[in-house]
């Protein structure tokens, strides 16, 4: 039986970043491949049934007897990151569901009902933009053909990545016998903010997702020479994206609640002696009322475009993604809190695989103390003591369950 940190330990050199820190392990890159590979490899030293679906989760399945696989309970994260992320958030939750499968077999459990280990690919959405790109495809929450046709940074295209590790594009999109095997999702994730930071638990049940969504805003001006083009004849959208990431602060600030952030931001052409011709700032917007967020882009808009015109410049805005709040299902969460006795409950600013299958199942999360409070960065940290406690407490939630 292996514990969690021994099970993080044996990937712990798999796609470090040796630029950002940390770990950059885009969906279908070589990182992420070899993670897949792990898994493939994990489920089988378990004697779970392998599987790749047509959307590129991957599935280990302990079947139970004659029962078959509809309605069954699954468990599961994701193995993707962000560019220079921690080793815990996606990992955790795998490495987590293939212990706590150890602790159910040594408890001696014989499940009535088949439990599955899932992966989802591109949760981040760090390589095509999209997150939660796998169970979006899966629920049809995202049209196939937008998904196949979504791009990398070096204009790949996901049709062309997913063919590359071996899923053929044409048959991306909602699968219906797959959904119709799910009777119920949990989800255990590393804890992203200072909920649990002082707290005598190390375990928390979730009970929302905030509301949130990522647009893309696009500063155009005219590109020209660094040397010869005199300050005053400029139309510089880069002055102008200063001003708008500056305003967006300051929106965000003004509303209760609300969280916005432009952490990627890309010039075009991009020369250190080049004016750009267009600069894109990707935007990510946050709040629990969803009309909030709506009225708090539309107001970034409007003064984004305020800006781009003082400067000479225009500006337009596309959406890209959005999700609304996401409340567990009541009934689930219960079993977790009756099976959790004291853990606390916490809602989450973060998006997961989760909260875009709670659209069509019932779904919940537990979440594992991180003393840092910190994610998204290498910072990110898990007490291995309570990596344990979070395998102990999720076999305990789906021996309930199953």
């Amino acid at each position: 039986m292996d514990s969690v940190s021994a099970l993080l330990d044996s990937i712990a050199d798999v796609g470090r970043d040796t630029t950002r820190g940390g770990y950059s392990r885009g969906v279908y890159t070589s990182a992420e491949l070899t993670l897949r590979t792990w898994f493939e490899e994990e489920a089988g030293r378990r004697g779970l049934a392998f599987e790749t679906d047509r959307n590129g989760i991957l599935w280990g399945w302990w079947d139970a007897g004659k029962g078959g696989r509809r309605g069954s309970l699954v468990t599961g994260s994701h193995v993707d990151s962000v560019f220079g992320g921690g080793a815990y958030d996606g990992p955790l939750g795998v490495a987590s569901a293939f212990a706590a499968v150890d602790i159910l077999r040594a408890r001696g459990i014989r499940p009535d009902r088949a439990l599955a280990v899932a992966v989802f690919p591109e949760e981040e959405g760090s390589r095509f933009g999209v997150p939660c790109l796998g169970s979006r495809l899966l629920t049809g929450a995202i049209d196939a053909d937008a998904a196949r046709n979504l791009t990398d940074a070096d204009g790949l295209t996901f049709a062309e990545a997913s063919r590359a590790a071996g899923i053929d594009p044409a048959h991306l999109g909602r699968d219906d016998d797959t959904l119709r095997t799910i009777g119920d999702f949990v989800e255990l994730h590393v804890e992203q903010g200072r909920g649990l930071i002082h707290s005598d638990s190390a375990v928390a049940v979730g009970s929302t997702i905030l509301g949130h969504g990522r647009w893309r805003l696009s500063v155009s001006g005219q590109g020209n020479h660094a040397g010869t083009t005199l300050m005053a004849d400029r139309a510089d959208p880069m002055i102008a994206a200063a001003q708008i990431v500056l305003a967006i602060r300051n929106a965000a600030r003004a509303e209760d609640g609300a969280r916005a952030t432009v952490g990627r931001l890309q010039p075009v052409p991009g020369g250190t002696n080049v004016i750009a011709s267009r600069v894109d700032l990707w935007l990510d917007v946050r709040h629990a009322d969803d009309a909030v967020t709506a009225a708090l882009v539309e107001r970034i808009h409007g003064q984004a475009q305020k800006a781009a015109a003082f400067e000479g410049c225009s500006v337009s805005l596309t959406m890209e993604s959005q999700s609304g709040t996401i409340s567990f299902d009541p009934a689930l969460q219960r079993t977790l809190r009756n099976s959790l006795k004291g853990a606390p409950i916490l809602p989450t600013g973060a998006g997961h695989d989760a909260g875009v299958l709670a659209g069509v199942l019932p779904t919940a999360m537990l979440f594992i103390r991180n003393p840092t409070g910190i994610s998204h960065s290498p910072e990110e940290f898990v007490e291995r003591d309570d990596a344990d406690a979070g395998a102990t407490a999720l076999a305990d939630v789906l021996e309930d369950l199953l």
